[in-house]
Formats: C-alpha cells, structure tokens, sequence
C-alpha cells in the first residue's frame, strides 16, 4: 500500500521587506542532486500475500467481535448470535441459500458445456433456442443438480440447527460443538447415491484434514516433515499422485471411478481396446488379435500380421496407427488435447466466478471474463502437456526397449506430472490435493481386492463424517491452517451468520480498523446519494428477492 508524502514549503522566500538593514541570510548549503524518489516494485507474489494478510485479518477482528456480541442479548452463551430470527428459520433460510447456490453453479456448468457443444458443430442459431440449450433430453443435470444440491444444502442447515442446539443446550461454546455438529451433518453425503463418488470425495476431505493437522503442528513447533520448505513440494506430490493414476488407469481401470477413468480415457488419444492389449502383453497373456483387426480395419498402412498372440510390447504403429511419426503424433496429441478440454476448464472457472462472486462479476464483467479465460487457457495448456509428455514417454520406451513392463506407465505418470509446472503456482496444492485422493481410492481398491484390507459397507460415509468434523473445527478455531481456497470455499457455501455476525454496538479500535480496511479496498469512484444510488448497495445473491 503506497503511502502518501507531505510537501514542504520554504516559507522564508516570502518575507516582507523592512526598511532596517536585515542581516544576510546564511549561506545555503550546497544543494545535492537528490534523485526523485521511485516507486518500489511491488511483486505480484507480495501483493497476493499482502492481500490474504489483510483477509485473515479481517476475519479475526470479526471472530474476535463475534465472542464479545454472544452476551448482546443477556442470554450469555445460551443465546445465539443471529439476531432477528429463530435458529428454525436461520438454519432453513441457510438451507435453501446453499441449496440454490450449488444447484446454481451445476447447472450453469452443465448449460455453458452445452453451448460449447452446440458451437463446435457450427450450430450457432440453436445457441438462441433453449429447447436446445437446455432441453432435458441433451442437459441431464437435474437429478445430479439436485443431489449436490442436497449434499451441501444438507449439511449447511444441518450443521447450523446443531450448533445452535448445542450451544443452548451446553450453555458453552467449545470445539466439542464445532466436532460433533460437522460430524453429524456430515450425514448429508447420503445424497449422493453413488458410493464411489462418495469414497472419492471422502479422500479428498481427509487430505484436507491431514494437511490442516499438519498445518497447525508445524505452526505450534511440534512436528514436520524434512524438506516440508521445498519450493516445488507440490509438484512433487502430484507426479508421485499422477504416477499411481496413470499406473491403475493402464494396469488396474477398474480400481479408477468410471467416471475418472472416461474423463482420462476421452482426453487421451489412444482406443481403450488398445489398451487392454497393452495389459494383456504386460501379464503374458493372449491378445485380442481379432479385436484389434475390427477396430483398425480401415487403417490400410497398419499391419498386424507382426503381432503373435503374446507380443513382448505393442509397437507404436498400434498406439497411434494415425501418424508413423511419433514426433508428429505427439504434437497433434498436444493440439487435440487443448481442442477437447478447453470448453471444460472455461465452465470450470467461468460459472464459480459468475455465481460466487456476482458482485465483483456486475461491478466488471470484462475483467472477470478476461481472468477465466486466462485461467482456463493455462490450465488447458497443463493438460495438454500433461497427455503429451505420457505418450512421449510410453514411444520412446519403444525406441529403445523390446519388452513391455508395467512400471513403464507408473514412470510415465510421474515425468507427466512435472507439467504442474506450467499452472499457477496458487494452484498446485489445490490440484495436488485433488489428485491424491483419487491415487488413494485406486490403491485402497487394491488392497481390498488382495484381502489387505477389509471391505466394509458405507465405511466412506463414517469417513466422510469424522472429517467433516475435523475440518469444521480448523475453519472455526484455528483458520490459518487451511489453504485460503478451501477456507474461502466453505465460508462461502456455508453462508455462515455464525462465522460472521454483525458487529456489536461497542465499536473500539479494532472495529474501526476494519472499517478502513473495507473502505482501502473499495473503487475510487462509488455511486453515491446524488447519483440517486445508496452507497451501502450491493449485488449478491441474497439481495435477489426469491433467494
């Protein structure tokens, strides 16, 4: 924050004359060339760290107003802090927010991936028709809509009923209530009937847990890794996360989500029957030969005949029967790889900055979109690298070896996870974190298909359960040991009037200091009273009437 510097005034050049002799002014000093002061260069990485500094601030100053608000009332800790209305209709009206607002940003997804579909096969007029658009023949995102709809909707109302409950029934507030309403309302994850996408998002959440438990002993000198300050720690974890997909994706499909493993298998360039030949020659068993035949049967430079019913390795010509050249399949790789998931990762970061953050999207729709298209074109371009440097990998092991092992693709997965270099670096953990759970529902199947592990029903759902309550405990006491992302995602979804009351009427040193930190950030030029608009007007979701 630039500060400003006060001119100062040589006041003796204005003097009156008199009439007595004055003496002669001192002599001046020599003036020295003083050179313009400049402006220091501000990072970008400071001017991120300068701004999340001013965000957990601000958030602390509001958690410190809310323990000294709970006695507002005169009901001690046995009142809650949402004035003007029960904790029914606070836990209902949070309810149905987060209902819509996650319902919200399913379908916008889902109608932008349409349109998007829709554009590519030159169909520019039934962008205008929305019987095409959004016609539930072609958009079946109704029933998953609602279902995530459910899922955060769920546990938002269930959380807030509970602490509340628990709050007047305990006469206290201890992390105790924050455990066990997080705990309970994790429950919510029954809406999603597939135990997959349940295990899956399981795993996510206890990777976020172990990185806050982490977080916080490190913070308070009790434990941490060696190297835990590496600067590339990220990239590495997501190669070694990478290395377990790809292996399982190659050795072990089944063991991937099948949602997972289409999103890999349609990104990637080579047929699946291809790949089940490559599994087939890794264990020494028989290829499908007649198989292979069908599927290539219009590719009239590919010969076959080579092929005996147990190959040492699949050769290139089967991988890519499109381009001899392997140099010149991998750059058409990178070219159609980009084609196909840009429309993805545009949704992906268009709609949450649409719906998240409606009032900074109304206040400069350009430069929102300018972000998310920048966003999208860079996370596309790791992607894509991410494809290329697979099947770069996988031809030159077939340049230079005349067996097939399994390892190979494990291998080949960690040099391809190096392409987390292109992102931004903010972004890395977040994908890193994002991929390990995925490697570690692969490695649990695994060990529960070799009888390692017991296989026992619903356990992802208690799983779910014990970290929800871990991670609502970090949000609610000790924050700063959560990435920014997921601590500004849940506050968000949460729409919390506990996490963050209106302050208390005793407005001291702190509160004023908020109040400027909220005034810094606002534009220079704000609609006031004599531009007909209030100053305090702002464009949320909740300023909608119906929502």
């Amino acid at each position: 924050m630039p500060f400003l510097s006060t001119p100062s005034f040589d006041l003796s050049a204005g003097a009156e004359p008199t009439l007595g002799p004055r003496p002669p002014p001192p002599p001046a000093p020599p003036a020295a060339a003083v050179p313009p002061p400049q402006q220091p260069q501000v990072s970008e990485a400071a001017a991120r760290r300068l701004r999340e500094a001013e965000e957990r601030l601000r958030e602390a100053i509001q958690e410190l107003h809310q323990h000294h608000g709970r006695d507002e009332e005169g009901g001690g800790w046995g009142c809650c802090v949402h004035q003007g209305e029960s904790c029914l209709a606070h836990a209902a009206g949070n309810l149905c927010q987060t209902f819509l607002l996650s319902y919200g940003v399913r379908v916008g997804i889902g109608i932008l991936l349409r349109a998007f579909k829709l554009a590519r096969r030159r169909s520019y007029g039934s962008l205008l028709d929305l019987k095409q658009l959004v016609s539930e023949k072609d958009l079946i995102v109704r029933e998953e809509a609602c279902r995530v709809g459910l899922l955060f909707g769920g546990f938002t109302g269930s959380y807030h009923a509970l602490r509340c409950f628990l709050r007047r029934f305990r006469k206290k507030e201890t992390p105790f209530n924050a455990i066990l309403s997080g705990s309970v309302a994790g429950l919510a994850i029954l809406a999603l009937d597939d135990s997959s996408r349940r295990r899956t998002l399981s795993l996510y959440l206890l990777a976020r847990l172990a990185q806050c438990a982490y977080n916080s002993a490190k913070s308070k000198n009790r434990f941490h890794f060696w190297g835990s300050h590496w600067r590339h720690g990220d990239a590495l974890l997501f190669s070694l996360a990478s290395a377990q997909i790809m292996y399982a994706f190659v050795m072990r499909p089944e063991s991937l989500p099948k949602s997972y493993r289409d999103f890999i298998q349609k990104t990637g360039p080579v047929a699946e029957p291809v790949y089940k030949a490559v599994r087939d020659s890794c264990r020494g068993g028989h290829v499908d030969l007649i198989g292979l035949s069908a599927l290539f049967a219009n590719k009239k430079n590919l010969n076959l005949m080579k092929l005996t019913k147990s190959p040492s390795i699949i050769p290139c010509s089967v991988i890519h029967p499109d381009r001899a050249s392997c140099l010149a399949h991998n750059v058409t790789v990178t070219s159609s790889t980009f084609k196909k998931t840009f429309p993805l990762y545009f949704s992906l970061t268009f709609v949450p900055f649409v719906v998240l953050r409606l009032q900074k999207f109304l206040e400069s729709p350009a430069a929102t979109c300018w972000r998310a298209l920048v966003g999208a074109v860079r996370s596309t371009t790791f992607l894509s690298a991410f494809v290329t440097l697979f099947q770069s990998a996988i031809c030159l092991h077939r340049k230079v070896a005349s067996k097939d092992h399994k390892l190979v693709y494990w291998f080949g997965g960690l040099i391809s996870g190096l392409s987390i270099l292109l992102e931004n670096k903010a972004r890395r953990a977040e994908l890193a974190l994002y991929v390990l759970p995925r490697a570690g529902e692969s490695l649990w199947y695994i060990l529960i298909n070799r009888h390692l592990l017991p296989n026992i029903k619903n356990a992802e759902v208690a799983l779910f359960c014990m970290c929800m309550g871990g991670i609502m405990y970090f949000l609610e006491f000790e924050p700063d040991t959560m990435a920014p992302f997921l601590r500004g995602l849940i506050r968000r979804f949460l729409a919390s009037k506990i996490t963050n009351p209106s302050p208390p009427p005793n407005r001291n040193a702190s509160y004023s200091y908020l109040q400027t930190l909220n005034v810094l950030e606002q534009p220079k030029a704000q609609p006031g009273p004599e531009n007909g608009l209030p100053t305090s007007e702002t464009y949320t979701l909740e300023s909608i009437p119906g929502l």
